[in-house]
């Protein structure tokens, strides 16, 4: 027992490091913004997506605890053609995705700690301890800080959960949504309410990179039923704090007509006070921090996300095919992620500037984006648990494998119909 209690702590990480990626503009501004516009009505579509997408993200570190190599090794098996559509797709988001997520986290920072900066300052300075935490201190560092991090903001968000609870108006609150009055706006809020729940399913390269660094780190390699452990306390665990930040919103905003700031610091002080007029101001400092850890959590891990997962992607498309044994080295060049980690710390930065007042548009644009490549990934994780390098007794069973076709099948859809309404029905 005690061994393979010990096995498990050496597996521990990976699944934190995802859940502080998705406990970040999907919970604290999308779910919250659910709750406030629909009340409870769009729950269902918050556990549908985190169920529809749950075969695709476990696949990530199935495979990866299985075969001692990254999706990105897998998209490469099936074609060079899959590694370059990965590569198009990370490029065509990544300065997006990234930027929403740093200009949330500024916003929340300005209300935290006060407009000595503006929001694009606090996003260089909070962007700049990301790329030091990542460049410097490398993976070690950054899988200590994410489980402080998200226990802490785990604990945060059950307290101010638990305190919202009474303020539901039970008796008033939609619980079903009322589809045939929305309009194109809701929509499209929709959409992005799913593109990020629980985060973007391309993150599941990152996951697949990190139980490679994680196993580098510790020297253990983790079986499949341990790192799928981990992933589910993960996995789990942001579902139950999506509900959450959907039922503080429902209980803090539902029907008080208050609509919200575009800017990401009115934004930060419009939450934050809306909670306190409700809750007191006593509570005020643990709604701001629990709001601050949340996002500074996300940007950690987004930080190092892209370059983790470009400097692989590069190394796929120039290094020979792995063989089918487990990788015994670093899994990235620390030379081409630093290189990517600024070039992409650049560009996000730009576009702060450049939307700063604008945090609607820029969290509509990334998850959108996220929404309509959603079901590329599904298909090529999909068909990575099946492929001849996993071993016979590491594939998913075959009612996973149907699961995983339902989740296809909806997710393409859904992106389809959301497609037609854009180009013809707008």
């Amino acid at each position: 027992m005690q061994p393979q209690r010990a096995n498990f702590w050496k597996s521990l990480g990976p699944g934190l490091l995802f859940a502080g990626t998705a406990v970040g503009v999907s919970h604290l501004v999308q779910s919250t913004r659910a709750g406030a516009g629909y009340g409870l009505a769009l729950v269902g579509f918050v556990i549908l997506a985190n169920v529809l997408k749950y075969p695709a993200f476990s696949f990530a570190p199935r495979y990866a605890a299985a075969t001692g190599t990254s999706l990105l090794e897998a998209y490469r098996r099936q074609g060079r053609w899959a590694l370059a559509l990965y590569g198009l797709v990370t490029l065509g988001t990544m300065f997006a995705v990234q930027a929403a997520v740093v200009i949330v986290a500024a916003g929340l920072a300005q209300a935290l700690f006060g407009d000595g900066l503006s929001v694009t300052g606090y996003a260089i300075a909070l962007t700049a301890i990301a790329v030091a935490v990542n460049g410097v201190g490398s993976f070690a560092l950054l899988d200590r800080l994410m489980k402080l991090v998200v226990v802490v903001l785990t604990a945060s968000t059950l307290v101010a959960t638990a305190l919202v609870i009474p303020q539901i108006p039970w008796g008033t609150v939609p619980w079903v949504p009322d589809v045939g009055a929305w309009t194109h706006a809701d929509l499209f809020f929709v959409v992005g309410l799913i593109g990020w729940m629980p985060t973007a399913l391309d993150v599941g390269v990152w996951h697949s990179l990190w139980t490679l660094a994680r196993r580098f780190q510790t020297g253990h390699a983790p079986r499949v039923r341990e790192c799928l452990l981990d992933f589910n306390i993960g996995y789990i665990g942001t579902a139950f704090l999506a509900l959450c930040f959907l039922v503080m919103g429902a209980g803090v905003m539902y029907g008080r007509g208050v609509a919200f700031e575009s800017s990401p610091g009115g934004f930060a002080r419009q939450l934050i006070a809306l909670y306190t007029e409700n809750l007191g101001s006593w509570s005020g400092p643990m709604i701001a921090a629990a709001a601050f850890g949340v996002m500074f959590s996300t940007v950690l891990s987004v930080v190092d996300g892209f370059p983790r997962a470009l400097s692989g992607l590069l190394q796929r498309f120039r290094a020979a095919e792995i063989p089918h044994h487990p990788e015994l080295q670093a899994p990235t060049s620390t030379r081409t992620y630093n290189l990517i980690l600024l070039l992409v710390a650049v560009g996000a930065l730009g576009l702060v500037a450049f939307l700063e007042g604008q945090l609607k548009v820029l969290v509509g644009l990334a998850t959108s984006l996220s929404f309509l490549t959603a079901p590329v990934f599904a298909i090529l994780n999909h068909r990575a648990v099946q492929s001849r390098a996993m071993p016979l007794e590491c594939r998913p069973r075959r009612w996973m494998i149907r699961y995983s076709l339902v989740g296809i099948a909806f997710q393409v859809l859904f992106a389809v119909y959301f497609l037609w309404i854009l180009l013809f029905a707008a």
